[in-house]
């Protein structure tokens, strides 16, 4: 499928920019947890530039889940200056590994000074990094963690991780108990939810207890419920198979 990862900075990608030496040792902390080396970041960064401005991206931002329930960015632009006062396309190595949104939108309960409200977002290199097009703008997304100036994990990614690290260091023990001593890794996987709600955007909009609550607080019950069945296995409909092309689409281009 030649569509398949074009949005998704992955090993084709990397092997079109960046150095043999710098793509093994990337897929190595990818595949094998081993401990990022701060010197390949440069080019790491450098190279995935490259490979988004070709695309036709201008800006980049960390991506990560803080714990209130959605997803947040923190934007920057490729846009510099060289030493004459021109404009480049620059991208850091510390661009890269780290970044630096505001904290202080969290509760503290007024025990903590405004200067101390600091967070700060850290590149997560076991999710590959992507382009997100939205109207006009296209961005570089790069997964993060989110921690504060302490240390503290202030996001959903990193429990998540640590999750699936004791998850494998558990499941590699048990495997050796059965006699299985070559096994290196453990990978686990989820699918997605296997039932939805579509509704027409209009009516969506509509509804101020959808919008704000991701669910009916008020209004009729359903027409039609689960007491007959009869909606299973019946035909989809050519506006919901549209959907499904689209959604389809998205994913595959960004390698899922």
């Amino acid at each position: 499928m030649e569509t398949f990862g074009v949005l998704t900075f992955d090993k084709k990608a990397m092997a079109r920019h960046l150095s043999k030496a710098v793509c093994r040792k990337l897929i190595a902390v990818i595949e094998n947890n081993e401990k990022l080396d701060s010197e390949i970041a440069e080019e790491v960064a450098h190279g995935m530039k490259d490979w988004a401005i070709d695309q036709g991206t201008t800006h980049f931002c960390h991506w990560f889940q803080p714990m209130r329930g959605v997803t947040a960015e923190k934007h920057d632009a490729f846009l510099s200056f060289d030493d004459e006062g021109l404009p480049i396309q620059r991208f850091s190595g510390r661009q890269l590994i780290q970044g630096e949104p505001d904290a202080s939108s969290f509760p503290s309960g007024g025990t903590r000074s405004t200067f101390e409200a600091r967070g700060y977002t850290a590149w997560d290199p076991t999710s590959s990094a992507f382009i997100f097009n939205t109207g006009k703008a296209s961005t570089l997304v790069i997964p993060s963690v989110f921690l504060s100036w302490t240390g503290t994990v202030l996001d959903m990614k990193m429990p998540l991780l640590r999750s699936l690290a004791a998850v494998e260091d558990r499941s590699l023990k048990l495997l050796k108990l059965f006699g299985n001593r070559s096994a290196k890794y453990v990978r686990m996987t989820v699918g997605s939810e296997q039932e939805y709600f579509l509704i027409s955007k209009d009516m969506y909009e509509s509804r101020p207890d959808l919008m704000i609550t991701g669910r009916t607080l008020f209004g009729k019950s359903s027409a039609k419920d689960q007491q007959m069945e009869d909606h299973y296995f019946g035909a989809i409909k050519p506006k919901v198979l549209d959907f499904m092309a689209d959604v389809d689409a998205a994913l595959v281009a960004r390698g899922i």
